[in-house]
């Protein structure tokens, strides 16, 4: 078998290293599941259903006997998917970096379930999209900050305000004076795009510009960044939506 290598970081997420390169692992339980699958989600992770009884050790193993699967995925050019202008019952929406389908909540409530979670809307025939987006911009509004004071106290530096907007043109920016303003679309991103983000506006702490050196402090950090940056290019098309 070839050798491979599935480690932890400081934040707690695992990564295989297939071919030299760095791509996160996401173990995922589903009970109805009767075998280990894997597959290559659009972010570039590597996610391996665990099926009811299966360990999450066995699960590290077969994603390591899948290597040549993985690094022959990775060489295919990613498929761009156009962003439907209306969301309906079946359409698929991107979170946190999963395309996942719309669907009717079946308890006879008016509701709508995107994966794990459950949202309230008036009227089920109609246009989702303004319902789902005000969902994901209270996600952000609380998820995000919490993020950012997270990473700032890691990181020893002072952070003044956080500020959750819509902005058309840029997933976040930093002031001099120390606030930081996160897109709520980041809520739409993987993980470690999310945290590249962060990671990149507090580097801006550090040095208010994209100088060498500026990039310098944000490889440090956040070592896989052009990872994360390729994600940002080839779904660039989510700040226009």
């Amino acid at each position: 078998m070839r050798s491979w290598l599935n480690f932890m970081d400081s934040s707690g997420d695992e990564w295989l290293d297939v071919a030299g390169k760095r791509v996160p692992l996401l173990l995922v339980r589903n009970a109805r599941a009767r075998r280990y699958v894997l597959r290559l989600r659009p972010d570039g992770t590597a996610r391996v259903t665990v099926p009811r009884g299966g360990s999450a050790a066995e699960a590290r193993r077969f994603a390591g006997r899948n290597l040549s699967w993985l690094e022959a995925q990775l060489r295919r050019p990613p498929v761009a998917r156009p962003i439907p202008q209306e969301w309906r019952l079946g359409s698929e929406v991107l979170f946190r970096g999963d395309l996942v389908r719309l669907e009717a909540e079946t308890n006879g409530c008016s509701a709508i379930r995107l994966g794990a979670e459950k949202i309230a809307a008036p009227n089920l025939d109609a246009d989702l999209r303004p319902v789902i987006e005000r969902h994901f911009r209270r996600l952000a509004e609380r998820e995000l900050p919490l993020r950012v004071m997270e990473y700032a106290a890691l990181h020893q530096l002072t952070v003044r305000r956080v500020t959750v907007r819509s902005q058309r043109t840029r997933w976040g920016s930093c002031s001099r004076r120390g606030t930081i303003s996160l897109n709520w679309r980041l809520i739409q991103t993987p993980a470690f795009v999310r945290d590249y983000i962060v990671l990149h506006e507090l580097m801006h702490l550090r040095e208010m510009n994209h100088s060498l050196r500026f990039w310098r402090q944000v490889e440090s950090v956040c070592p896989d960044y052009l990872q994360a940056e390729r994600w940002l290019k080839q779904h660039s098309a989510l700040l226009r939506a």
